[in-house]
């Protein structure tokens, strides 16, 4: 018999205390399973740095170092896939002092960690679309993506640009232009098309910032992944709130759409 413990919210919590109120449903005994591909929304680092009275951007720069200690987070403890929403296409309509800044800080966020994740083992591919970004981003993101390319300690897709619409609408055009006729179009025919084609769908799905919501990201992907949901904001999550979201996920039935053999429905109440 499994115990629940649900989610609730208090103003009067801030910070690390948020970050550990997680909607979870745990049993009484199970070994820790560790997912084999999580994907989180970094939501929060703009309210975080308003707490401070910071500009927005701050936020993301915290959220940018908070990044590279969850990685690390992530390798240690066997998660070889860590897909991150660091950039959507609707992003494009926040204010233009914040895009520009943003783009900005993945220049930075180039130079200041890039031979310290190359070094750590991490592999890093660039997954969106491409055409809207400068040279000089482009150019940095082939960058990274070929000094890492042979790293397999674990693979970090940063999405960038990316929408799940996106994805499917360019998988199904790519497969359209290699000739394929409709009735050859199956799930897995246009998995191979799709931007995370290099990656297992994710096991785990964790939205920091309190919103409960995919928010158009991997759309296609996440049909089968457990999802968490935090009011952590993201430049405070830290390894102790990475563990609370593994610890959901190990008390998680995955069944993919079958019944458990022995599973007997709960009782109403």
């Amino acid at each position: 018999m499994a115990r629940k413990l649900r989610s609730w919210r208090s103003d009067r919590l801030d910070g690390h205390d948020a970050c550990l109120l997680l909607e979870i449903r745990l049993p009484m005994k199970r070994d820790l399973s560790v997912p084999r591909h999580l994907a989180i929304v970094m939501d929060g680092n703009g309210r975080w740095a308003k707490k401070r009275y910071l500009p927005r951007f701050f936020g993301h720069k915290a959220g940018v170092d908070t990044l590279v200690k969850v990685i690390n987070g992530c390798a240690d403890r066997g998660i070889e896939f860590l897909t991150v929403f660091a950039f959507s296409s609707e992003n494009w309509k926040r204010p233009d002092d914040e895009v520009s800044g943003l783009m900005g800080l993945v220049l930075v966020a180039v130079t200041k960690y890039l031979a310290k994740l190359a070094r750590d083992g991490v592999r890093i591919v660039i997954v969106g679309d491409r055409n809207a970004v400068s040279d000089r981003l482009r150019t940095a993101w082939t960058e990274a993506e070929d000094v890492t390319r042979h790293n397999t300690r674990i693979t970090l897709s940063v999405a960038f640009n990316y929408g799940g619409r996106w994805d499917v609408v360019q998988a199904c055009r790519q497969a359209v232009a290699a000739g394929m006729a409709a009735e050859q179009i199956t799930e897995q025919s246009l998995s191979s098309y799709m931007a995370m084609r290099h990656a297992p769908d994710p096991d785990l799905f964790i939205r920091t910032g309190g919103e409960v919501r995919i928010s158009n990201f991997l759309l296609w992907q996440v049909a089968y992944s457990e999802l968490v949901f935090t009011d952590c904001l993201w430049p405070d999550f830290d390894v102790a709130a990475l563990d609370a979201a593994l610890a959901v996920y190990a008390g998680r039935e995955r069944r993919f759409g079958a019944v458990t053999s022995g599973a007997v429905d709960p009782a109403p109440g």
